[in-house]
């Protein structure tokens, strides 16, 4: 093993996918149908603009339509599900992605269930999850299924190998640990309320760290030799950003880990608009719709 672990480079691998679905809406176009997808802002938050703003740029540069709605942030959630219910009417609309988090006093949850489940391209929808837990997906979540993608890029061997996920969230974490199941991966969840944590990280050759704490993985706890996906996106003390995991010392000891940024962070992106191609592939009747 070198001295240093080699970087999980997201942003090409992210590329390399992003030209696949640069094909796919191609032949969607070709065949007469314009993949579009739906994007439902509420509120001024400043990050979720940004995120907004990526994701529609991306877009664009694939050859995906994209449809901008704003509601200010004193919007009710009748006003929000209304939208939503349009949305699900229109058959020119692909995809539908709400951006979160939500305002308070919007009910998140009756919102990312009237989403159409085949239109759900953030794959949230509790019968796109269950599909998932059965081996059926339609749509996967697209931060593990863009961390899938990292460990196939770095060359992670998964059959048999003890895999850590930290974090239980229904975005990241559980989805997650079902991928990595069904790649036949000896698979652990831990959260912060587990006991003897490092103790887990140390027995640990695939750790994939979602728990949204700045650098709460210590490095010293990283199995020599073992493939690190960072998640977390977090502001240090300083301003800057850092992932879960304690970097330079994970970095130290691991075969192969994800930097923040660049890692992970381009992967979410890309899979959403792989997702949305997907949908407008079975739309177009180029594939069978799951």
């Amino acid at each position: 093993m070198s001295a240093e672990a080699s970087l999980i480079d997201g942003k090409s691998v992210a590329a390399a996918l992003l030209a696949e679905v640069r094909a796919g809406a191609e032949a969607c176009s070709s065949a007469g149908v314009a993949p579009c997808l739906a994007v439902v802002l509420v509120g001024e938050d400043p990050a979720s603009q940004v995120y907004v703003r990526n994701k529609e740029r991306r877009a664009a540069e694939c050859g995906i339509a994209t449809r901008d709605h704003r509601l200010s942030a004193t919007s009710s959630t009748a006003a929000l599900l209304e939208l939503v219910r349009a949305l699900n009417e229109d058959p020119a609309v692909d995809g539908i992605l709400v951006q979160l988090p939500l305002p308070a006093g919007i009910d998140a949850e009756a919102v990312l269930l009237a989403i159409d489940p085949r239109k759900d391209v953030d794959g949230f929808h509790p019968e796109n999850l269950g599909r998932l837990m059965v081996g059926r997906p339609r749509f996967v979540p697209c931060t593990p299924q863009g961390c899938m993608r990292l460990l196939a890029a770095a060359g992670a061997e998964l059959r048999g190998r003890r895999a850590l996920v930290i974090g239980r969230s229904t975005i990241v974490g559980k989805p997650m640990a079902h991928l990595l199941l069904q790649a036949d991966a000896t698979v652990t969840i831990a959260h912060s309320r587990t006991q003897h944590l490092a103790r887990e990280v140390s027995m640990a050759e695939v750790v994939i760290a979602a728990v949204g704490r700045p650098e709460m993985i210590r490095g010293e706890w990283i199995a020599p030799g073992a493939t690190v996906i960072d998640v977390g996106i977090n502001r240090s003390a300083n301003g800057g950003l850092v992932g879960d995991v304690e970097f330079a010392g994970a970095r130290a000891r691991a075969r192969a880990i994800t930097p923040v940024p660049g890692g992970v962070g381009p992967m979410t992106i890309a899979c959403l608009l792989r997702n949305c191609v997907d949908a407008a592939t079975w739309r177009a009747g180029l594939a069978p719709a799951p």
